[in-house]
């Protein structure tokens, strides 16, 4: 008891000094929580066992009599609900399929709480799944904190999905959510939902992991290296010899501040690389010399410098001291400070893999959106991020947008009749196909119509804005908004209930055109069933073009000129309970030789046929 209280009193000291969120939650409060874990771990039988000192905060206003483990490894058995939704699903995972249901006892995972004390004292737990329910001797009161203490034991599951061992191309151990996980709770409650193989939601604290392993394993992953000296491979500092230790394992000591997950990776092969940038974060690149990755793995470095730069630029300043990029997992997955990345890839798509997952250090690992509520805010906007770096730093000049891989995939989801509501929980689309193109091409489409209707320059600043006010706070779609109707001065929130809410869709169109005297007049008309603001290009035969604009009336203002469009000479409220609006255009300097709506193609209208006009 007495090694119990010691432990407890220094966590309440190390939370208190590293956590911000304990001090300033900004008007909303989040949960907080500080990790010890040692394992050690079995490179023969791929088994580990870990002993797990967890002080979890309650800044809540609530008393919690109840607590939930995630044991993601358990989804990894045959009959696991993970199993059986994909054996179920009309589209399933190419790499899951029915692998999990054909599992032997040595390949499957399994993850057991097999002790577990609440301030010493012993709790009733029941593994359901990929979850343990735990009930408390003891209810943890509001703004409390308490220490808990844990052994357990875990087998690495064959590579199937994400996590696991010996994946395709060879790479020992991709060790992502291996440890017992508090589940969330927030202002929606607790947030235990089963593993399924989609997103995840974790508590920001602080990770203090020491993981004994054959010698002869070179790890990456989440953290800071906190024994390099010790270790060697590449983290030692310049000039250091490294002795290695007589015995057959290292214990390689990684702490990581301020994050809500803590991934690993570990193979005897891996040949690590490492690039220090201007700004002093460093960059490590983990891979296994190959054929296959000769040619590209040791110019990826730079980038992800390049990436890196963007990023932060547009985005705001990657708040930690390292990233790191490693050969493993089953494509590509983003965790805090790190990715898992399949390396055998021709140049273009290692590239582009490695920046939508850096990519999601801002908006998974930072920004921290609950992915299974609002996937599309991390997926979505990390593919229209990395589209734009992709464009900038890696691609040719093209006249292309970058985002047309995602216009193209909204418009086939529209056709495929298979569209649900961005606001469906990940976990219950009826297809993966739907989640796909909902979270990815839908999301990131939801910033590129922002550019149209705010102005892209406005939307810029947001984005900065968004950054600095929600970094570290678990923001939902009402943030968001919120955040781009204070920077544009306009409001915003029919364009939340319209794209995430309903699957109603855009189609302008210029209904009729006429001449009368030496004017025109033209009929403007909303065909679909989701009202936009329209800008109206119109270009006359003297070679002077000019843009109408319509605002909806809910916008309760304009948004600013934008360089890139033809000066702006008219401006008309639209209310969006008209499906058409009639203008004349004066020609009595020129005639008009054309007329385009959305001349930018920024606004997903999924009929451009009828968005331009051109005289006979």
């Amino acid at each position: 008891m007495k090694k119990i209280t010691v432990l407890f009193i220094g966590f309440i000291c190390i939370l208190f000094l590293f956590d911000p969120q304990v001090f300033a939650q900004s008007g909303r409060w989040q949960q907080s929580v500080s990790y010890k874990m040692d394992v050690e771990m079995d490179v023969k039988t791929n088994q580990y066992q870990g002993h797990q000192v967890i002080a979890y905060s309650n800044n809540s206003p609530d008393t919690l009599n109840q607590l939930f483990f995630h044991l993601y490894y358990n989804a990894f058995q045959p009959n696991s609900m993970m199993d059986v939704r994909s054996r179920s699903i009309a589209d399933p995972d190419r790499r899951v399929g029915d692998r999990i249901s054909k599992l032997s006892p040595e390949e499957i995972g399994y993850m057991h709480i097999e002790s577990l004390l609440l301030n010493g004292q012993p709790v009733i737990m029941e593994e359901v799944g990929t979850i343990l329910e735990v009930k408390l001797p003891e209810p943890i009161l509001p703004h409390s904190t308490v220490l808990l203490e844990s052994k357990f034991k875990a087998q690495v599951p064959l590579q199937i999905r994400r996590a696991g061992r010996d994946n395709a191309e060879g790479i020992k151990f991709s060790m992502s959510q291996w440890y017992p996980k508090l589940a969330n709770y927030d202002e929606q409650g607790w947030h235990a939902n089963p593993y399924i193989g989609r997103e995840f939601y974790g508590i920001w604290g602080d990770f203090d992991v020491r993981i004994t392993i054959d010698k002869s394993y070179i790890l990456g992953g989440t953290g800071y290296l906190q024994n390099k000296n010790e270790i060697g491979y590449g983290y030692e500092e310049e000039g250091v010899s490294v002795k290695k230790p007589s015995g057959p394992t290292l214990t390689w000591h990684f702490y990581a501040p301020n994050v809500h997950d803590f991934m690993w990776a570990a193979d005897p092969n891996y040949t690590h690389d490492k690039l220090v940038m201007e700004n002093g974060i460093t960059l490590h690149h983990l891979y296994v010399k190959s054929k296959e990755t000769k040619n590209t793995w040791p110019k990826l470095k730079e980038y992800t410098e390049k990436a890196m730069k963007y990023f932060s630029e547009n985005y705001g300043a990657y708040p930690y001291k390292q990233y790191s990029v490693i050969q493993g997992g089953d494509g590509g997955m983003e965790y805090p400070m790190s990715t898992l990345i399949t390396g055998h890839r021709p140049m273009g798509s290692l590239v582009g893999v490695m920046m939508h997952e850096l990519a999601h250090s801002w908006f998974q690992g930072v920004l921290g959106s609950n992915e299974s509520l609002y996937s599309w805010m991390d997926e979505g906007f990390t593919t229209y991020a990395s589209n734009q770096n992709m464009a900038v730093n890696y691609l040719k000049p093209s006249t292309e947008s970058p985002l047309k891989g995602s216009y193209t995939s909204y418009e086939r989801l529209v056709k495929s009749g298979l569209e649900e509501p961005l606001s469906t929980h990940a976990d219950h689309f009826h297809t993966n196909t739907a989640y796909g193109a909902a979270a990815y091409s839908k999301g990131s489409l939801f910033l590129a119509q922002l550019d149209y209707i705010i102005g892209e320059e406005v939307k810029n600043k947001g984005m900065l804005r968004y950054w600095e006010e929600w970094k570290f706070k678990h923001p939902n779609v009402n943030d968001f908004i919120r955040v781009m109707e204070k920077e544009s001065g306009l409001e915003l929130d029919w364009y939340k209930e319209y794209w995430v809410n309903s699957t109603k869709t855009i189609d302008y169109a210029i209904s009729s055109v006429n001449e009368n005297n030496k004017s025109l007049d033209v009929v403007l008309e909303r065909k679909g069933l989701m009202p936009m603001p329209i800008d109206l290009v119109v270009t006359y035969e003297n070679g002077k073009k000019e843009t109408l604009y319509f605002p909806l009336t809910i916008m309760r203002g304009n948004k600013k000129a934008e360089s890139h469009l033809p000066e702006r000479t008219m401006t008309q409220r639209w209310p969006w309970t008209n499906n058409t609006i009639e203008i004349k255009i004066d020609q009595s300097s020129s005639p008009v030789k054309s007329l385009q709506i959305d001349a930018s193609e920024r606004m997903a209208d999924i009929d451009k046929s009828n968005n331009s006009w051109t005289a006979p």
